[in-house]
């Protein structure tokens, strides 16, 4: 198996940066993904996460020799996922290698001595045949010269022919994927390639970006869609747009700990006002990526840590706008975020021509609307952009981002986008991005009321809840998202992470959504009640998960 060194060079001070290496495995890309241009590489799927990329050969190493080295560099829980997810695979790889071995071993026993049957058989016929002594002498010289190099042809057969011999596939031409994998300068790569591949296929999701000129360029965007059509999610934090059928656009842009040499941080200043769970993560993220960030919550107090790291103070939302180019907000709900731009000293006092303003809170479509409009009367530009996620995905810069409005400021956002999400989409009209976040999170939302309800069903009649947990996890709902808000409850632990109050917020104003539209949501309804009673057993300042309160009280 190989792991890619997924590391940043400070080259003027020739010291690692945060990304650490990765262990990953090569696989077969999808059929229909072709390979980039340039120098030789491999499809590798990344262990503990699920994303893949093309992979240059030099930056591939053997994961034993360098797997100590690795575990020192890197601590984190999702690495040591990652590493327990390759033990489990080679456990399961060396078993069935073994149940291989001994079925070839026992094949090889049958067919010696069918062939040992097979010559006495001919011995016979030879000597009724009345043969002289001298030619049977030679016609088994023969026989034994023909065995003798045999024997030779498959001792001196290359790992790589040994296990094509073995494979089920009949024997030719290899499929291009397959062909377009292969690389002379590794005997031990051709190993993996067909030892591994055909025996552990992962989900196609993800795929190196392109440029715009590509032909193949449309074939990997747009991964987040749910649209029939097979869509790949890039692997580096390079920057990929592209245009959806429906006029939409998305900028991927992949792991945080993944390397992330490509991403130049723009030269704009940037100003960011709200340092709650989200924007905090944001903040973080933005100081590391190189750009340069004034910062103001409503506590100062929590400016302080990111003045620490490199940012600045802004003593007002106002000051903030004025003395930076692009400025990003991310408040709790709709009246936080007019307060913001419309208060004293707000947003709007310091928008002037050529000033931007980002809003990142979730709230409803004529919210964000009016916010639009005022700041573009004042000659300003706006841009909604609204994130999916939760503090742990903040904090690792694994956002969703949700953006609408003024296409040019979003492009402009590119790096800050970057640096603080996954993905990002473009929406089209100042609204979009709203609705479809509401409607997110009424899902998220809906989905966490439900498993609340199946725990408790389960303990009152009876049922081991870690069990229901297991056979979840073992099913098409398994996530990261319903496993982690089950242990959550498991545990008792409800720190928050994506808080109660807001995610039941969300739900009020997705229903009011439907409303708007004579759209029925009684779903959505029954779990806004459920998420009220917990509000009232004093859980809103807890995390979601902390709704399975309001089923055992």
């Amino acid at each position: 198996l190989w792991f890619l060194y997924l590391i940043l060079h400070f080259f003027s001070r020739g010291k690692l940066g945060r990304y650490p290496p990765w262990p990953g495995k090569i696989v077969n890309p999808p059929k229909d993904l072709k390979k980039p241009r340039g120098k030789k590489c491999f499809f590798v799927k990344f262990f503990g996460t699920e994303d893949h990329a093309w992979i240059k050969v030099e930056q591939l190493k053997p994961y034993h020799p360098h797997k100590e080295e690795m575990i020192k560099i890197n601590k984190g829980k999702r690495f040591q996922q990652a590493v327990d997810a390759v033990e489990e695979f080679l456990r399961k790889t060396k078993g069935k290698d073994q149940a291989s071995s001994h079925n070839s071993s026992e094949e090889k026993n049958r067919r010696n001595s069918s062939e040992e049957r097979g010559k006495q058989s001919a011995g016979e016929e030879k000597r009724k045949a009345s043969l002289s002594e001298g030619k049977l002498k030679k016609g088994t010289g023969e026989g034994k010269k023909r065995v003798s190099s045999v024997s030779s042809e498959r001792g001196s057969k290359s790992p790589l022919k040994r296990a094509q011999d073995q494979s089920p596939r009949k024997r030719g031409r290899p499929p291009k994927d397959e062909k377009d994998l292969t690389i002379p300068e590794s005997s031990t790569v051709k190993r993996v390639m067909t030892g591994t591949v055909a025996g552990f296929k992962w989900p196609p999701s993800v795929s190196e970006p392109v440029k715009d000129s590509d032909p193949h360029f449309h074939h990997f965007l747009l991964s987040q869609t749910e649209k029939p059509t097979v869509c790949y999610q890039a692997i580096t934090k390079k920057l990929k747009v592209c245009e959806e059928e429906t006029g939409s656009t998305s900028i991927q842009a992949a792991d945080s700990t993944a390397v992330n040499g490509s991403i130049t941080p723009t030269d704009k200043k940037i100003g960011f006002l709200g340092l709650g769970l989200m924007g905090s993560g944001i903040v973080s993220n933005l100081l590391k990526m190189g750009h340069t960030v004034t910062v103001w919550n409503r506590t100062a107090e929590k400016c302080d840590l990111f003045i620490q790291e490199g940012a600045r103070l802004g003593r007002t939302p106002a000051e903030v706008v004025s003395t930076c180019d692009i400025t990003f907000a991310c408040v709790s709900d709709p009246k936080a975020a007019k307060d913001l731009v419309l208060g004293p000293s707000g947003v709007l006092q310091g928008i002037r021509p050529g000033k931007c303003y980002v809003d990142m809170s979730t709230v409803d479509a004529d919210t964000v609307t009016e916010l639009a409009q005022v700041i573009v009367s004042r000659g300003g530009r706006f841009l909604e952009a609204p994130v999916s996620g939760n503090q742990q995905l903040s904090n690792d810069g694994m956002l969703v981002i949700l953006a609408a409005g003024d296409r040019g400021l979003y492009e402009d956002c590119s790096s800050c986008f970057q640096a603080m999400g996954k993905t990002s989409f473009f929406l089209g009209e100042v609204g979009n991005a709203a609705k479809m976040m509401l409607i997110v999170n009424m899902v998220q939302g809906s989905f966490m009321a439900t498993i609340a309800e199946g725990l408790t069903l389960a303990q009152v009649t009876g049922q081991s809840q870690q069990t229901l947990l297991d056979i979840l996890n073992q099913g098409q709902l398994a996530s990261i998202f319903l496993d982690q808000k089950c242990q959550n409850i498991l545990q008792g632990n409800f720190k928050p992470d994506f808080y109660l109050k807001y995610i039941q917020k969300d739900l009020r104003l997705a229903i009011a959504l439907g409303d708007s539209v004579n759209h029925p949501t009684p779903m959505a309804a029954a779990a806004n009640e459920v998420y009220k009673r917990a509000k009232a057993l004093d859980q809103s300042d807890n995390d979601m998960s902390a709704v399975y309160r309001a089923y055992i009280h």
